[in-house]
């Protein structure tokens, strides 16, 4: 899962950022409202952390903006300001969450995951064959055995599985488990590829993970996916 904090105070944004890359989120950080319009419009997340109080652009224009765009982004409202008539006017401009500082960590993140569950309720359990990943416990297994993964291994595996039979770039693969400034010439996807291979395809058959030549990777059970 890939989230977009737009938050000036880089304190604030590093605990949080911090906090969600220990929860197996891919994050991306903007400190102004403008770069966080622009980021938000360019690339493809899947929840939306944004604070009222920004320079260049404030928090409202950045969500009238965004709305205009997207109109299915989750978007957790993150602000000082606790007036009902801040709260109503965020809401109303298309905020899905609203959540005043100061603020426990745990509370943000389970906000995060409601949010996310409310877009899609389909993410608490993905299947393909005899695999299963199970978003709320954090569990996978295939053919009734339990396989522990770690946490960039469940987040690739979860992001594969969002997109089962689909092709899928290791440069979005990057961005969605890693984040933005990651270094694309890595070879960290291919690692951890085998990684996860080593743990759901050895042993078990069909073999899931098919290598798109030159693109990137495929989780199928299709026995025609190109190889």
């Amino acid at each position: 899962m890939r989230v977009l904090i737009t938050e000036d105070d880089k304190k604030v944004a590093s605990f949080i950022c911090k906090g969600l890359e220990q929860e197996c989120y891919a994050v991306d950080v903007a400190h102004d409202g403008a770069e966080g319009a622009a980021m938000a419009g360019e690339s493809d997340y899947d929840i939306l952390i944004l604070d009222l109080a920004l320079p260049k652009m404030s928090g409202l224009q950045v969500l009238r903006k965004v709305r205009q765009a997207k109109c299915c982004l989750p978007v957790l409202v993150l602000t000082c300001r606790d007036a009902v008539e801040d709260m109503v006017a965020a809401l109303d401009a298309g905020a899905d969450d609203y959540l005043v500082k100061p603020f426990v960590f745990a509370e943000l993140a389970a906000r995060v995951r409601a949010l996310l569950r409310r877009r899609d309720r389909s993410m608490t359990a993905y299947r393909i064959a005899d695999l299963t990943l199970d978003v709320a416990h954090r569990t996978v297994s295939r053919a009734g055995h339990k396989i522990d993964l770690s946490s960039k291994e469940f987040a690739l595996l979860e992001y594969l599985l969002r997109h089962a039979r689909r092709t899928v770039t290791r440069t979005s693969i990057i961005e969605h488990v890693w984040d933005i400034h990651f270094d694309s010439v890595s070879n960290v996807v291919d690692v951890y590829v085998k990684y996860l291979r080593d743990k759901i395809d050895k042993g078990f058959s069909p073999p899931l993970i098919r290598t798109i030549r030159g693109v990137g990777y495929m989780l199928t059970d299709e026995d025609d996916a190109v190889a």
